[in-house]
């Protein structure tokens, strides 16, 4: 199916509370290769996980991932009302607090593509939540954050 180019309710969509990304707001989600549930999967993925809309067709918003690959996935599994992050890296520490003298939190290493709540910021560093509610600090030059 061809792209199609955005329109003037993507570029809302993009920017509404200078938001230029959104996070999966539902336990898991499934992005696929074309827009509509008949079309392969192309990754399942996990609340918190941040995506850049970059298209749309219907229902459907065409997204970027961490890695810069295209997905398409249903805009009801979206929001933008708070920012999030991902792991960009093959293990990431979270830490109980912002710096690298701090310990490791009971999460520990976190593997690439585990993804996060953004819950507050200091210096280089991003305090996080998971989807079970466990905190902790990651430094932003590992994460990948919209």
């Amino acid at each position: 199916m061809k792209n199609t180019v955005p329109t003037l309710a993507i570029l809302t969509f993009l920017l509404a509370g200078s938001a230029t990304a959104a996070c999966v707001k539902v336990p898991e989600a499934n992005l696929r290769k074309s827009p509509g549930t008949q079309h392969e999967k192309s990754w399942e993925v996990f609340k918190y996980m941040p995506l850049k809309p970059i298209g749309q067709n219907g229902d459907w918003y065409q997204v970027e991932d961490v890695d810069g690959d295209t997905h398409w996935v249903l805009s009801r599994l979206l929001t933008t009302s708070f920012k999030c992050a991902v792991a960009k890296v093959d293990k990431l520490n979270v830490r109980s607090g912002p710096g690298t003298s701090h310990a490791r939190t009971t999460l520990g290493q976190v593997d690439k593509y585990y993804s996060f709540k953004i819950i507050s910021e200091k210096d280089a560093w991003i305090e996080v939540e998971d989807e079970v509610q466990n905190r902790g600090w990651v430094s932003k030059s590992l994460i990948w954050q919209q």
